[in-house]
């Protein structure tokens, strides 16, 4: 005769523990943990050798110019290999002179006056070839040319042409009963002229980057546009601006890093001078650091040029991310 048993019978009323899957689910966990940890390290052996190339040839110079800041650098330095820590006498020799306060905003305002002269002519340019018309392509190929030719070349090109008793320009102006202008030899003029200069080499860059960014702009939201009643005016506005602001955001980021560095247009152009008056903290540096032959200095402007960059791209990956967020 069978017996069965009860719930009561057994020492407690709890079932017996399951065994046969818990075992698995452990290895089954095991081996993925084991799969990510292996593409991590995948991952990272592909990005190690850009890291090491950035180490090596960003980093270590980077940290070499903030030590050498405070040092009494020198061309004996490289023969003897004394660099005496200083302090810094360094810093605040550079802070108090008044040529490095001027560099400062003559950098200021040719940073600025180039990236808006830039930006508004190439936005216009990239509208006006949006409308595609017979021989568009040509002549954006010519207009590609000023920022094809390397920048020496234009510099000395445009100062044979700026020259105040024998340039183009001056002779052009003559035709209309105007005075010749001394565009590079006078103080107050000079910075302009340069920043004209930098305007006419940034345009064709400006006009590829916006021209690229209105095509992918859908044709069917200005077609809405039009249908809603707005003018061409309220749809640049309306839909091309808020469509390509981070077209704008790269442009203007790319352009900005470009131009507060520039040494070679202005050493080229007017070799910072006249009286100081194109003096930006790129040409500074390299008079403090190879005429003057004071490196230690030379580092400390450098690295004021590189903390007013590092500012600037923080604030734009700010930007950046704030506007991901909204667009979420």
């Amino acid at each position: 005769m069978a017996i069965t048993h009860s719930p009561a019978d057994t020492p407690t009323g709890d079932p017996a523990p399951a065994t046969t899957g818990g075992g698995a689910q452990d290895a089954a966990r095991r081996a993925a943990e084991r799969g990510r940890a292996r593409r991590r390290l995948y991952q990272w052996l592909f990005v190690a050798p850009a890291l090491l190339y950035m180490l090596g040839f960003f980093g270590f110079p980077l940290v070499n110019n903030v030590v050498m800041s405070f040092q009494r650098y020198t061309p004996t330095t490289y023969f003897t290999g004394e660099a005496p820590f200083t302090g810094l006498d360094n810093w605040r020799a550079v802070l108090s002179d008044s040529l490095f306060t001027d560099a400062v905003w003559q950098t200021l305002l040719f940073t600025a006056g180039s990236l808006l002269g830039q930006f508004t002519i190439g936005l216009g340019l990239a509208v006006f070839f949006s409308r595609r018309f017979r021989l568009s392509g040509p002549i954006r190929a010519v207009l590609l040319l000023p920022w094809l030719v390397p920048m020496v070349v234009s510099a000395v090109v445009w100062r044979r042409i700026m020259d105040q008793d024998h340039g183009v320009l001056n002779s052009f102006l003559s035709v209309f009963g105007m005075d010749a202008v001394p565009w590079l030899a006078s103080p107050s003029v000079a910075l302009l002229s340069a920043v004209l200069v930098n305007i006419w080499i940034g345009i064709p860059f400006n006009m590829v980057i916006l021209y690229g960014g209105l095509q992918e702009i859908p044709r069917e939201l200005y077609e809405a546009a039009a249908l809603d009643g707005a003018g061409p005016w309220r749809a640049f506005r309306s839909v091309t601006l808020p469509m390509l602001r981070p077209v704008i955001t790269v442009v203007l980021v790319l352009g900005f890093m470009s131009t507060i560095k520039v040494l070679d247009l202005i050493l080229a152009l007017t070799g910072g001078g006249p009286a100081d008056s194109t003096q930006t903290l790129g040409t500074l540096t390299y008079q403090l650091s190879f005429l003057q032959l004071d490196f230690g200095q030379g580092a400390v402007v450098g690295n004021v040029l590189i903390l007013i960059s590092a500012v600037f791209a923080v604030l734009y990956l700010r930007v950046n991310r704030a506007d991901l967020g909204k667009g979420k």
